[in-house]
């Protein structure tokens, strides 16, 4: 697996939006982002949650978003408006449910399917909502194990 890009947002835009937009606190691509165990990533909105938080890291594959947008026709969007911490490429996301893992040396351990957003149509495409659920490709929610650093391969690149 393969970090591709990195992003942190200090507000949390969704929790408490059921049927209405989300937020527009925009996720910020950062080149590294600092890791520690039982918090997630230091300047994300997750942070700040209690350490048996099953989310806070949340990961999304790059080729979940490339899909997505060939076949919603959408090249002008990025992968921040999932809304997902760390973009990878090169792995089925859900088969580190119930696993550990490491990545760049840091460890996570995978909790939970990410599930898709009821708000996704409205930040990505219409359609973009039903065709995550039907690939059961929402993402991967992950705990932090231990202290580190993670760098996104596309540095800078948006």
């Amino acid at each position: 697996m393969t970090v591709q890009r990195l992003y942190l947002c200090a507000e949390h835009i969704s929790f408490g939006h059921f049927g209405r937009p989300a937020g527009r606190a925009p996720m910020e691509q950062v080149e590294r982002a600092q890791v520690v165990a039982g918090r997630g990533l230091v300047g994300d909105r997750f942070f700040a949650r209690p350490a048996d938080h099953p989310g806070q890291v949340t990961f999304f594959a790059e080729e979940t978003w490339a899909q997505l947008s060939a076949e919603l026709g959408r090249s002008d969007l990025g992968p921040e408006v999932f809304r997902r911490n760390v973009l990878v490429r090169g792995i089925d996301l859900l088969s580190l449910i119930g696993r550990e893992f490491e990545v760049q040396g840091v460890r996570f351990l995978g909790t939970e399917h990410c599930k898709p957003c009821f708000w996704m149509d409205e930040a990505f495409a219409p359609g973009a909502l039903a065709k995550l659920s039907a690939w059961n490709a929402g993402g991967l929610r992950a705990r932090a194990l231990s202290d580190g650093w993670l760098a996104a391969m596309e540095a800078g690149r948006s």
